[in-house]
């Protein structure tokens, strides 16, 4: 491990001690984002490894100090890219990946489902401007046949259900167990 990289337990570390900050303008934290998204990952049955994903997945608005209010100020952090570093010598592709490709999968569910835009929370649409926009049908295709896309869409999905004030979930400790397993 390279000097000054973050070990799974830094990453535990950081949701618990940076994580009470306010998840871009919905109504719940950055680490009640990311229990529920486990949670849900979790009561679907899924991989330690997606589990551990969707725990993980923004944990790049958390690392790179421009603030919490980026997509406010018309900024596309692209926190997906941002973790990758810190993330990509402590876990396998499989929990990676799915992180990496979070924000196409959004992209994806809006080329090929009317519905699923329309179901976005307002943040979220504002989010999906600055991240390049629905995809053409073309670039869904791409992006589908990617490995690890699927699983990108499942956490994409849980991660868009992951925004209810006061959900109960397990303990930040809880899936801290998952990351230790992959």
């Amino acid at each position: 491990m390279k000097p000054n990289q973050p070990t799974w337990q830094t990453l535990i570390d950081t949701l618990r001690d940076r994580g009470h900050a306010q998840y871009d303008s919905e109504a719940v934290s950055q680490l009640d984002h990311a229990l529920q998204c486990a949670t849900l990952a979790e009561q679907h049955g899924s991989s330690p490894a997606l589990i551990s994903a969707c725990l993980l997945h923004d944990i790049g608005h958390l690392l790179h100090g421009l603030g919490d209010d980026t997509t406010l100020r018309g900024i596309d952090d692209r926190h997906e890219y941002r973790a990758i570093p810190a993330l990509r010598n402590l876990f396998p592709p499989a929990v990676t990946e799915p992180i990496r490709m979070h924000v196409e999968a959004k992209r994806y569910l809006c080329a090929v489902d009317e519905a699923y835009w329309q179901g976005l929370s307002t943040a979220s649409k504002r989010s999906l401007e600055l991240q390049g926009g629905i995809f053409t049908p073309e670039a869904a295709a791409m992006f589908i046949a990617k490995p690890y896309a699927q699983n990108a869409v499942r956490l994409r999905q849980w991660d868009d259900r992951a925004k209810v004030p006061d959900a109960r979930t397990p303990a930040l400790d809880h899936f801290a167990l998952y990351l230790a397993r992959c």
